[in-house]
């Protein structure tokens, strides 16, 4: 095991619609595409789609849709550690000019604890925040092996506050400093007061505001600019980031974070053009496309 990654999973159905039914109304949408999931669920599959297939452990039930994504975990060689519940979860995502609105249905009631996995051999934990009691187990199984933790936090969910004792490198969203009723700047020093070492948020096209401890000063990484035409789907653009950085990061350890960063914001460049998670997944060459045909536009 190289990395572990921890979240919830989905079942993503993304339609491209002019407008959505009402009432007894009937529409047909002008495309659609079923993939994969989850935030650290699609960090996981970029990760892979880039060259470094973690371990992924998330719920898990016994239906159809969790043959479709155990069959789209294999084909990117994922590695899936389940634990169980009843029905597998479920998103309707509708994207519309560079929103997206998203309906789901989630099943986080587990029917078993989570299963204990040897971390000894890995170099990279991401989390999302969900299952937060194998979040916190592993996250403090990585802090005594000196294995990195990374943290997508995107929205203030349960135990979050008590995780993030436990994080290395936590990107949040903007959502999250609303929520705490702080700003980014305010947000970073958080961060750091937690111990937290990189420290960052992203608020859509303005990219990512990031300090490397607690002394630095910020950074500012806006994000590519992709001309408005070509925005066809924002859903899972945070998720490839994570994904891409972490992808990143087990390549070249060594490298600046400002390197890792502008890596994965070309990815996220690369997601918004293209509808779904899975169509949305960058390779390396698609990366290097978007950093050349994008940057002498930020």
């Amino acid at each position: 095991m190289d990395a572990l990654f921890i979240g919830h999973s989905y079942i993503d159905v993304t339609m491209l619609a002019p407008c959505l039914p009402q009432g007894d109304e009937k529409a047909i949408a002008k495309d659609y595409a079923v993939s994969f999931g989850g935030n650290a669920a699609t960090a996981a599959f970029c990760c892979a789609k880039l060259g470094a297939p973690p371990d992924l452990l998330v719920p898990m039930a016994r239906d159809w849709l969790a043959h479709m994504f155990q069959d789209m975990a294999a084909t990117f060689g994922l590695r899936l550690h389940a634990r169980r519940v009843s029905r597998s979860s479920l998103s309707f995502v509708f994207p519309h000019e560079g929103q997206r609105s998203i309906l789901r249905a989630r099943d986080d009631c587990y029917l078993q604890d989570f299963p204990r996995l040897d971390i000894s051999s890995a170099r990279l934990l991401h989390l999302d925040g969900h299952m937060a009691d194998a979040a916190i187990h592993y996250a403090k199984a990585a802090r005594e092996k000196g294995i990195l933790v990374s943290l997508d936090g995107g929205a203030l969910r349960p135990h979050l506050l008590e995780l993030l004792d436990l994080v290395d490198v936590a990107i949040v969203a903007m959502d999250l400093c609303r929520k705490m009723r702080l700003s980014e700047g305010e947000m970073l020093d958080f961060l750091a007061g937690k111990g937290v070492r990189v420290a960052g948020v992203t608020d859509g096209a303005r990219g990512l505001l990031w300090r490397e401890g607690d002394r630095a000063p910020p950074q500012r990484q806006p994000a590519l600019k992709v001309p408005c035409e070509r925005v066809l789907d924002t859903s899972g653009a945070g998720d490839v980031f994570h994904g891409a950085y972490c992808a990143s990061f087990l390549e070249r350890p060594d490298a600046l974070w400002r390197e890792h960063f502008d890596f994965a914001r070309a990815a996220s460049a690369f997601k918004v053009q293209h509808l779904g998670n899975e169509a949305g997944l960058p390779s390396k060459s698609d990366i290097a496309l978007a950093q050349r045909r994008l940057c002498e536009t930020v």
